[in-house]
């Protein structure tokens, strides 16, 4: 695969993983399987560790899914909660067991813990009493439903022993069992209302009521896992050993867990409950392992996305035959036109199956299929399904093959499909319906605009109404209250809510506005490296192609998409009313102030446990006096900080090149304090 080609693949798994990463956490409404998204996710780190160039900050591959509700008091996280890497495969169970020996040595225990199908949720306790409950969100930050979990009778607002840190927080799973998810899903069927999906659908639904006393109503169970704390590492030296003491303080732990010595142990763990899991009285997806030593742990780090000393290993998903119908076809804000598969309804895993994404026009080559066939239908993570082949035994001789359209299925342009790409899109940007909604949803979002009092049913509804056509129009909407009234669901107090989301909007920041036009490639980093090197975007629209492309990381790919959305006499036009409407068009430069400069040009790798410091502590005061924190140790090192219990491999690896190794006391007499 060529650069261009990766590059282009890159920006379509990302788009697609961020629009499932939003259905999953804030919708609660899935619409890809577990092991879809998965594969996905893994296909995306695989070019990015083939093309090193394309991998950006902002990736899905280098954060936790899922933005944040705009219903609920956002808080951030003190400890990032963080994902797991997955896996469905023995091997590579045993490889991440290889790649654990490596690290640190061959002496350590394994924790496995059932993997609960449930919604993440993070305690704090002060003091004994339960302060707050936050949901995962993206990981840096959650939605604050503090009284709702109260009403969860397995959480304790107090705990009634002793031993406990003063400031603590304890990380579990909400969840709801299958005998009370039917119950009240009958109720809502009789009462005429949507039934969820699924308990897990249904327990995140709960979680997320305005009505803390419909909550209560709602049996919502919640086993605890993981603790953290300031001294945790004083209190314990295992995580097996802090299972033990937070069951004692109270907490609901679940009793199917293990202390293993060796992989094949946990191999026998997870064959066990593949069987077992059926007799228990809630859904579990799969099993997690976790590195038992709180030292090892630190050892062994984090990515930017996960731990390195835990992974959850998946079950595999059900499967079925049923009856494909048709396909439909939809558009997204890209143009990119994803096929879906609908199918005669069928029960999988004790949901009802009616479509499937079926992706692109190599998967219906690849799969070979044709009208009225029959096919093998599994629910990977039993939650969206996937069309996993044709039984051609039952296939009719007559059964003609599908043909992809030509022509949009909205606007009726025709499709473009670029060599070497998988995906059809509509080039009519700026005139097919889906594609312009999808823009103007793109830069009112959180990380864009951030426009508050508008949502994506809102754009679709004005769009719909003739008050917005593009992305500008947006600003006209303060002249518009009159028509705004009129609207069915629209009283002054949304629309006055609106209006201030609307004007302080204005005050987001040149790199904000920048990402939010939509150009293709543009993420977040990338508009922050253009703005920060322009400074304003009249610099970037009268750049060459070529200076673009000088931008550090900037590559052509990039630079020819922003010259090509410049280059369009519309575009310019919009940014020309953008500036008339006060939006921030120039960068605001803000001089970085440090604490001193001795560490300035010299580089550091931190490892191992320290008495006086936590390695979150030395990376800020490595960064504030000048110094730079490198992920491994290579010849480029200056400095191996090297702390207790820190891994075998990385000493032998410094003393080999030369690299100074010094201690905390060391650290802080190089910096002069």
């Amino acid at each position: 695969m060529s650069l261009a080609e990766a590059a282009i693949r890159v920006e379509e798994l990302t788009r697609e993983l961020n629009e499932y990463n939003y259905q999953y956490y804030v919708l609660a409404a899935p619409t890809i399987s577990d092991y879809d998204f998965d594969q996905k996710l893994k296909e995306l780190e695989e070019l990015e560790r083939q093309f090193p160039q394309l991998l950006d900050p902002d990736s899905p591959t280098q954060k936790v899914g899922g933005d944040i509700t705009q219903r609920f008091h956002t808080v951030r996280h003190r400890w990032p909660m963080l994902s797991l890497s997955n896996t469905y495969s023995e091997q590579e169970l045993r490889d991440f067991d290889e790649r654990v020996r490596k690290a640190i040595g061959n002496d350590f225990e394994y924790v496995c813990e059932l993997k609960f199908d449930g919604l993440s949720i993070s305690l704090t306790y002060e003091n004994g009493v339960l302060k707050r409950g936050v949901t995962r969100g993206d990981g840096i930050q959650g939605d604050d439903v503090t009284t709702n979990v109260r009403t969860i009778k397995k959480i304790p607002n107090r705990l009634k022993t002793d031993g406990f840190p003063d400031l603590f927080e304890i990380r579990g799973e909400i969840l709801m069992h299958r005998a009370a998810f039917q119950r009240l899903n009958n109720e809502r069927i009789e009462n005429g209302e949507m039934a969820y999906a699924n308990p897990r659908n249904f327990a995140a639904g709960t979680i997320k009521l305005q009505n803390s006393a419909e909550v209560a109503r709602r049996p919502l169970d919640c086993f605890l896992y993981f603790l953290y704390s300031d001294n945790r590492n004083r209190l314990f030296n295992t995580h097996w050993d802090s299972l033990q003491a937070v069951k004692s303080w109270g907490f609901h732990v679940s009793e199917h867990t293990a202390l293993c010595t060796s992989i094949e142990e946990v191999l026998a763990f997870i064959a066990k409950w593949d069987e077992a899991r059926y007799n228990l009285s809630y859904d579990i997806d799969g099993i997690v392992i976790k590195v038992n030593d709180y030292g090892q742990q630190e050892e062994l780090g984090f990515t930017a996305k996960s731990p390195r000393w835990a992974i959850s290993y998946k079950y595999k998903a059900e499967q079925v035959e049923t009856l494909f119908q048709s396909v439909s076809y939809q558009v997204g804000r890209t143009g990119a036109v994803t096929p879906v598969a609908n199918l005669k309804p069928v029960l999988l895993a004790g949901t009802t199956v009616k479509r499937a994404s079926l992706h692109n026009a190599n998967e219906i080559e690849r799969l070979d299929l044709r009208e009225g066939d029959t096919v093998f239908v599994e629910k990977g993570g039993e939650i969206i399904p996937k069309v996993m082949g044709v039984n051609l035994l039952k296939r009719q001789p007559d059964a003609q093959p599908i043909l992809y359209p030509l022509l949009c299925p909205v606007c009726g342009t025709p499709l473009v499909r670029k060599d070497g790409e998988a995906v059809h899109y509509c080039p009519n940007e700026d005139g097919c319906p889906p594609q312009i909604v999808g823009r103007m949803q793109h830069f009112i979002g959180r990380k864009a605009m951030d426009i508050e009092g508008m949502g994506d049913e809102t754009i679709e509804t004005f769009f719909k109404r003739g008050l917005l056509h593009n992305i500008t129009d947006i600003y006209t909407l303060t002249d518009k209250q009159d028509e705004l009234i009129q609207l069915e669901r629209f009283g002054q107090k949304s629309i006055d809510n609106m209006i201030a989301g609307i004007e302080k909007s204005k005050e987001k920041p040149f790199e904000k506005v920048l990402f939010a036009l939509g150009i293709r490639y543009v993420g977040e980093t990338v508009a922050k490296k253009l703005a920060n090197h322009f400074k304003t975007i009249d610099a970037l629209m009268a750049a060459s192609k070529e200076e673009i492309q000088s931008v550090y990381e900037v590559g052509e790919r990039i630079a020819e998409s922003v010259t090509e959305y410049f280059a369009i006499a519309l575009h310019r036009q919009q940014i020309e009313r953008l500036r008339q409407y006060g939006v921030q068009l120039a960068i605001e430069e803000k001089e970085i102030q440090r604490l001193g400069d001795s560490l300035t040009g010299k580089s550091f790798v931190i490892s191992g446990v320290f008495e006086q410091f936590s390695r979150e502590e030395l990376t800020a005061l490595i960064e504030s006096h000048g110094g730079k924190l490198l992920s491994s140790i290579s010849g480029k090192l200056d400095f191996l900080v090297a702390g207790d219990k820190m891994g075998p491999s990385k000493l032998a690896k410094a003393e080999k090149l030369g690299i100074a190794i010094i201690s905390e006391q060391e650290l802080l007499q190089l910096i002069g304090s």
